[in-house]
């Protein structure tokens, strides 16, 4: 008779797990056009998303662009820093 072997259960770390948050901060340098083309460019946005969330950065110092898995934040928050914008990325509550 063949031995059956049970692998140990895996766990996900929480911390990848968890969705996390792209967020753009205001910034007194870059032009408000100029950071809605960037989010159509980055993220494919539409017009009308893009400006919504440079209204969003613009009005209240901050817009969280994109939430989702920690490595692909991670390089959202690259790209945009190549772009000159002041991104973060912060754990979802």
């Amino acid at each position: 008779m063949a031995e059956i072997l049970l692998e140990p259960e895996t766990r996900i770390d929480e911390a990848t797990a968890t969705p996390w948050n792209v967020v753009v901060h205001n910034d007194p340098i870059n032009l408000m056009t100029y950071v809605t083309r960037v989010f159509q460019k980055v993220f494919g946005y539409s017009r009308e998303r893009a400006e919504k969330h440079m209204l969003e950065v613009h009005n209240e110092g901050r817009s969280v662009v994109w939430s989702g898995a920690r490595e692909t934040a991670e390089v959202y928050v690259q790209h945009l820093h190549g772009h000159l914008l002041l991104a973060t990325l912060e754990k979802t509550q």
